[in-house]
């Protein structure tokens, strides 16, 4: 009896017009929302960036406090995690983690003291050459 009634009201699902309408609409909205979300993307890359070297330049300031220098170009970063031998006073690890973090895009941080008494921390963008614009663009300079 059940069907009897459903060969006389049609049969129950979606047409393949409905299904290419839906399909249309999905693919409009992807086309609105994708270059936004890969707008977010990257600015969240350099935001990370930027909170990481900050978080480094406070590292370096308690090497700082304790050792009375900033580390040499030989030490590098890695003189915030791992003990160095020519700078009593070293009380690290100064950073969390068990390396020195790299910037968003996987290269190294770079460092640098100016004058002695002056460090500087930055990350050369995605595309790891100086200058750029966009997410090539330097951070923290």
């Amino acid at each position: 009896m059940i069907s009897k009634n459903r060969s006389a009201r049609g049969q129950a699902g979606f047409s393949l017009m409905e299904l290419l309408v839906a399909l249309v609409i999905l693919a409009l909205v992807m086309g609105v929302v994708g270059p936004r979300v890969i707008g977010y993307l990257s600015r969240a890359k350099s935001q990370t960036a930027d909170v990481q070297i900050e978080n480094i330049k406070a590292s370096l300031d308690m090497f700082l406090l304790d050792v009375g220098r900033y580390p040499t170009a030989e030490e590098g970063l890695s003189a915030l995690i791992e003990p160095v031998l020519a700078a009593p006073g070293w009380a690290g690890p100064y950073l969390d983690e068990d390396t020195v973090p790299a910037d968003p895009w996987g290269n190294a941080y770079r460092f640098e003291v100016e004058g002695g008494m002056k460090a500087k921390v930055y990350s050369l963008g995605r595309d790891g050459a100086e200058g750029g614009e966009g997410e090539d663009a330097d951070i923290g300079l």
